[in-house]
């Protein structure tokens, strides 16, 4: 298939956009996160990078859609020191994936608290500017991998290459970790991860004794609060919590329900067997 021009992407991009009931700027940012999802096997399979796996609500949005919260930045785990990770994802990008390039700016931001570094990076379509997403790189340890096969539509009508299938933290560990992030002393900003947690619970994906198990595992290690942890959302949390959830069609609507539901799957979680 021979590339398109820039300008015949853009106008593809909004048919597909308006054929298939999608938001436009949605549909674009799932471009880009694939194309840094092909440019990141690319370098394992060159031996750049030993491997890599996608967190956080990109990873949701790969499995689940529409049917995940919408997010505008990549969380990637990558094995090494902060230093190490970013020298080996500026190589990593080096390669380019198909008619896609890759430009960071600015400076990285160390972020302590999460072991991580942020970065601010361009994605060009023949080195055309297509968007701007941040970038998150944090470590990765022995953490399971699952390969993970993108259900984002769209992108075969563009015509453009899908990178398949893709590296996610396992559902399990990233269960745990949402469980971890969302009860603990920095879980400012956290109530996104609430709602992550009960639509994989919501749409059947969650095991509970193998989450059990992680959680357990993760608890231990970071050692900032204790599992099962206890289930009291900050009033806070209630405008975004509501909003989320009537946004993804989610059967609770309010706080308190949404609180109820999810004590609930944390009593489950905790005493599976």
């Amino acid at each position: 298939m021979s590339p398109r021009p820039p300008e015949r992407l853009e106008k593809t991009l909004a048919r597909v956009a308006r054929e298939q009931g999608l938001a436009q700027e949605r549909l674009r940012r799932w471009v880009s996160f694939l194309a840094l999802c092909g440019v990141l096997e690319r370098a394992v399979h060159e031996g750049i990078l030993s491997n890599y796996y996608l967190k956080g609500g990109v990873a949701m949005e790969l499995r689940f859609a529409e049917g995940a919260r919408a997010t505008k930045d990549v969380d990637i785990g990558l094995a090494g020191e902060r230093a190490e990770r970013l020298q080996n994802f500026r190589s990593a990008l080096a390669l380019g994936f198909d008619e896609f390039s890759f430009q960071l700016k600015g400076k990285p931001l160390s972020m302590d608290n999460a072991d991580a570094v942020r970065l601010e990076l361009g994605v060009l379509y023949r080195t055309r500017a297509w968007q701007t997403i941040d970038v998150d790189l944090g470590p990765a340890g022995s953490d399971a991998v699952d390969f993970v096969e993108p259900t984002i539509p769209g992108l075969n009508a563009m015509g453009l290459r899908i990178p398949s299938p893709v590296r996610c933290l396992n559902l399990s560990e990233q269960v745990a970790q949402k469980l971890h992030a969302c009860t603990g002393p920095y879980s400012k900003g956290r109530a996104r991860d609430v709602l992550d947690i009960l639509l994989i619970d919501l749409l059947g994906k969650m095991n509970v004794m193998a989450v059990r198990v992680a959680a357990e595992h993760v608890f231990e290690q970071r050692a900032t609060h204790r599992f099962p942890p206890e289930i009291k959302l900050p009033v806070e949390w209630k405008p975004e919590l509501e909003a989320l959830a009537n946004e993804l069609g989610y059967p609770a609507t309010t706080a308190a329900e949404i609180e109820a539901r999810f004590r609930k799957c944390v009593e489950r979680i905790a005493s599976a067997n």
